[in-house]
């Protein structure tokens, strides 16, 4: 866990007393709207459908017991009794009064926390493999690599007003659990010939109106000129970058309109200025940000081989418990995508409870992943069944990691000023018809993600199967696209603890026109029941028989007959 010094406490602090003031004086008449927009977006602050949205930082997932529980506390107090965990491994508040947000701030402050640029066209919260210091694949601590551009990025004076939001993701390991491939600048550690360490630099990734997978502009960079290429990037960026359309503002868009060669170039002719400047970075740096982290003292333990008996138990064990590089150990994600409560929702009651079995068995520590779970990372094995019980009791052992129940869900239309349609109905709705763990572990590994509008903030584009929610003459449809996937294997390791293959990232493609909510199930079923049908084997996953065969043959189950669509398009209208 990392440790505030005094100069990051002071930065927390200040930045709480301005904003308590700019607040005031909004509240009192003397700041515009549009004045105060800025100043609030970049305090996490945002205007939502009813009320007020609050995104509180959580730098890259990591947490303390003691950080959550003052969660619980300000959800209970300031908010209606429960957060939600975002893709961006974040929580909102969803229904904070404006004239209580400098409070909640200067309560988070008192526990290391922030909600500092977690908005605004600014580099937002970096984000990383959730099992950073505990994967075997693991080359590099990715919390540590995270802790330096987070400290480069905060109110930095030349990238507080880029053209556009901007997103950095980190992954430490030979598998990419940190979606590098879909974000503004992803960092990928890698190893040369010669053993060094660097990182591979992807730039121009992202989903959104125009989902693009990211370019790679240098195989292998140094470790010491880490900031001074991130600085070069942005610079081209907020040089070149588009501030006259919205919507063509992303770093994305400069790369696909000037060509990843040439603004490879650019970057590189910009880099020549400041390569080994000032910012390059120093071991003595890095040796500072790793001795403000704890770490875990590690008993003398062995594994345990637990014994494959078709219990609940051991079908949590087998999708919710991870390989951890220390004998004896295990990583354990809690999931929150139980039927019937909205994906990555925690209630206050059920967060003070996890920090009590964060502090009992995850030594004080857990951390928020993309997928909108969390983890404790560091289990001793031998209380594994313990854990399971107590997790089972608060409705957080589902066992369906990686699993199609384990849907990735915006808010949408229920809270979202910005959403076309409601995703946690339609997440519920899957849930509910795929509510049989016999089934599911049958059909195997597959991402599913819902997105309330075109802004994709669940991911739907690279979901095996992804769902947008989009308008039709005031009407919620739903749009279906299959074959898309992060570009990672689930932990990175198999279960037998070898490294598993790192995979290309892709973008599913649409496989037609969209649904009416109460038919969204139905085509579900349909797009199952063709792989189950089409698959080589049981190892064979969803998204690689939609690689191996096209969309057609899916397409054609779902539109194929259409008199029978017509049909059943009217029957689930009805049911509506």
């Amino acid at each position: 866990m990392y440790l505030y010094d005094h100069i990051d406490q002071r930065l927390v602090d200040e930045r709480v007393a301005q904003f308590r003031d700019q607040t005031r004086r909004f509240l009192a008449g003397e700041l515009s709207e549009d004045d105060f927009r800025q100043l609030r977006l970049r305090n996490g602050l945002y205007v939502q459908r009813y009320a007020p949205m609050l995104r509180i930082a959580i730098p890259y997932g990591l947490l303390s017991s003691r950080q959550l529980r003052k969660f619980a506390d300000i959800a209970r107090r300031y908010d209606r009794g429960y957060g939600h965990f975002s893709t961006r491994q974040n929580l909102q508040l969803n229904w904070p009064k404006i004239e209580d947000v400098p409070e909640i701030l200067a309560e988070l402050a008192t526990v290391q926390m922030h909600a500092i640029q977690t908005s605004g066209s600014c580099v937002r919260n970096i984000t990383a493999d959730h099992f950073a210091g505990v994967a075997r694949d693991e080359i590099v601590d990715s919390f540590v690599w995270c802790e330096l551009i987070r400290q480069w990025s905060a109110l930095h004076p030349e990238f507080n007003y880029l053209p556009r939001k901007f997103k950095i993701a980190v992954s430490g390991a030979v598998a990419d659990r940190a979606a590098t491939l879909v974000h503004d600048i992803g960092l990928h550690a890698v190893k040369n010939s010669d053993n060094d360490v660097g990182f591979r630099v992807i730039v121009g990734g992202g989903l959104g109106r125009t989902p693009i997978i990211g370019h790679v502009i240098r195989e292998f960079l140094p470790w010491r000129h880490l900031l001074t290429y991130l600085d070069a990037i942005l610079r081209v960026y907020n040089r070149y970058g588009r501030r006259d359309n919205i919507f063509k503002a992303r770093i994305k868009i400069l790369v696909k309109e000037r060509g990843v060669d040439s603004f490879r170039e650019e970057v590189e002719a910009e880099w020549a200025h400041l390569k080994d400047g000032p910012a390059t970075v120093v071991e003595e740096e890095v040796r500072r940000i790793e001795a403000r982290f704890t770490r875990p003292h590690y008993e003398k333990l062995q594994d345990i081989a637990y014994p494959d008996v078709k219990t609940s138990f051991t079908a949590w064990r087998k999708r919710n418990v991870h390989p951890h590089k220390q004998p004896g150990y295990a990583a354990v994600t809690l999931s929150l995508k139980k039927t019937g409560v909205p994906p990555g929702d925690l209630t206050s009651g059920q967060m003070e409870r996890i920090a009590e079995l964060a502090d009992h068995y995850s030594l004080g520590e857990l951390r928020v992943t993309h997928e909108q779970n969390l983890v404790f990372a560091d289990v001793r094995q031998a209380e594994l069944h313990g854990l399971w019980q107590e997790l089972r009791a608060l409705g957080l052992a589902t066992p369906n990691i990686g699993l199609l129940t384990n849907i990735i869900s915006c808010p949408g239309g229920d809270f979202c000023a910005l959403a076309n349609a409601k995703s946690i109905p339609v997440a519920e709705s899957i849930q509910r018809r795929f509510d049989d763990l016999d089934y599911l572990h049958d059909i195997g590994e597959l991402d599913l993600n819902i997105s309330g509008c075109i802004n994709a903030c669940g991911h739907h584009h690279v979901g095996h199967i992804g769902i947008l929610g989009v308008d039709k003459n005031g009407a919620e449809w739903y749009q279906i696209e299959i074959g898309g996937n992060q570009g990672a294997t689930r932990t990175g390791v198999t279960p037998t603890g070898e490294i598993g293959r790192p995979l290309h990232a892709s973008l599913g493609k649409v496989i037609g026109p969209a649904f009416a909510r109460a038919e969204v199930p139905d085509v579900i079923e349909r797009l199952i029941e063709t792989y189950l049908e089409r698959r080589d084997s049981q190892a064979e996953r969803f998204v690689d028989v939609v690689h191996r065969l096209g969309i057609e043959p899916f397409k054609q189950s779902v539109y194929g007959n259409p008199d029978q669509r017509t049909t059943d398009r009217r029957r689930a209208l009805a049911a509506a």
